[in-house]
């Protein structure tokens, strides 16, 4: 008996006022807010706030005291237990974190690295391939030279135009032993004429101070000094004979035997190319022949195209410096001949009239000498 009533006290509600006074209710009241409680408040799966527990580790039946009315009971849900932070993990964090995002940094350099060094690969193989080529290509023309300085191998000749090109060679070497000559004999006379002033600075300070001979030493004393003028006019002719020399020689006729050098070594690549297409026709003809072969017919016609226009280049050039070494010479031979006579003619009038004629303009005395400020 007393047992039930306890049971029965343990599932009763027990009303609390606010003064702490508890109220008057009947048991049959009493089971009916215990029920419909039980009703309001009943388990809820979604509710996180129920633990589980009791036999079998069920929720069945357990009721959360927090949904009971009557009690002035506050009821925290389970929270996670707070840590304090560890100086050593957060360094640690921190250091991964350094980590990520240098590896990102690296990962960003080495694909900038990586474009360089794609961008270096390239060219390195640009330079081998342009190295390779030319490693052929010489040992190629090397190969034609040594056969045809044996006699072995075929050489292409345009007769008329080597005859022309070892023509020019040879003229050539002829002007540049004039224009030496040329060169020494301005050299001598500008002495010559020096001497002529000096001796004539003499006579005519003798002839101050020698009255007995004043006049013998006056007259040597004007001879030399016209001759000494004479002289400067004709010098200022045969430096430009002299220069007109140098230019259709060294440069003129340099230029054309520059053209020229550049047509023999197409005419020495061109017969390489051609002798090698030549024997790959001889072998017998397989895959890797055929291929070969078109490769080689394509080299040799591309040589072929080069040495034609020089070819061209050559024969072009060659027929306007003859022109133009015609015009120059006739001029200059002219000039030369014209001044050398009237010099030695003692015709000064003459020799002053042909250098209007080739509109040649003499240096003022003492114009060779730098300025004062050009000396500064």
């Amino acid at each position: 008996m007393t047992d039930g009533i306890m049971s029965k006290a343990a599932t009763m509600e027990i009303p609390i006022n606010g003064n702490g006074d508890t109220g008057t209710l009947t048991e049959d009241e009493s089971l009916e807010q215990d029920l419909q409680q039980v009703m309001v408040s009943g388990p809820n799966l979604n509710e996180t706030s129920i633990v589980s527990g009791g036999y079998g580790g069920t929720t069945e039946g357990i009721i959360p005291t927090s949904t009971i009315k009557g009690f002035h009971v506050k009821y925290h849900s389970p929270r996670r237990p707070f840590i304090s932070p560890s100086k050593s993990a957060a360094s640690r964090i921190a250091s991964q974190a350094d980590m990520s995002s240098g590896s990102s940094m690296h990962q960003c350099h080495s694909n900038s690295s990586m474009t360089s060094e794609e961008l270096s690969r390239g060219l390195a193989i640009e330079k081998f391939d342009s190295v390779k080529k030319w490693g052929i290509n010489t040992y190629k023309c090397t190969k034609q030279m040594i056969s045809e300085r044996f006699g072995r191998g075929s050489r292409t000749v345009d007769l008329e135009l080597e005859t022309q090109i070892e023509l020019l060679r040879d003229t050539k070497r002829k002007y540049e032993s004039i224009l030496q000559l040329a060169r020494s004999l301005t050299n001598h006379f500008y002495n010559m004429v020096q001497t002529q002033r000096a001796l004539g600075d003499a006579f005519s300070d003798l002839s101050q101070k020698s009255p007995e001979l004043q006049e013998e030493f006056g007259y040597n004393a004007e001879t030399q000094k016209l001759l000494c003028k004479n002289g400067e006019t004709l010098l200022g002719a045969v430096n430009f004979f002299v220069s007109s020399i140098n230019t259709l020689v060294n440069k003129t006729m340099e230029d054309t035997l520059m053209t020229v050098k550049l047509y023999e070594t197409a005419r020495l690549e061109y017969d390489a190319y051609r002798s090698d297409l030549e024997e790959l026709n001889l072998c017998p003809r397989d895959a890797t022949t055929l291929s070969r072969i078109d490769l080689a017919q394509q080299n040799f016609h591309t040589h072929k195209e080069k040495y034609e226009k020089l070819r061209a280049d050559v024969a072009i050039k060659l027929k306007f410096l003859e022109e133009n070494k015609i015009k120059v010479m006739h001029k200059q031979l002219l000039l030369f001949h014209n001044a050398i006579s009237a010099y030695f003619a003692g015709n000064q009038q003459q020799l002053e009239q042909t250098l209007k004629q080739f509109n040649i303009k003499l240096k003022s005395p003492g114009s060779d000498k730098p300025s004062w400020l050009e000396e500064q």
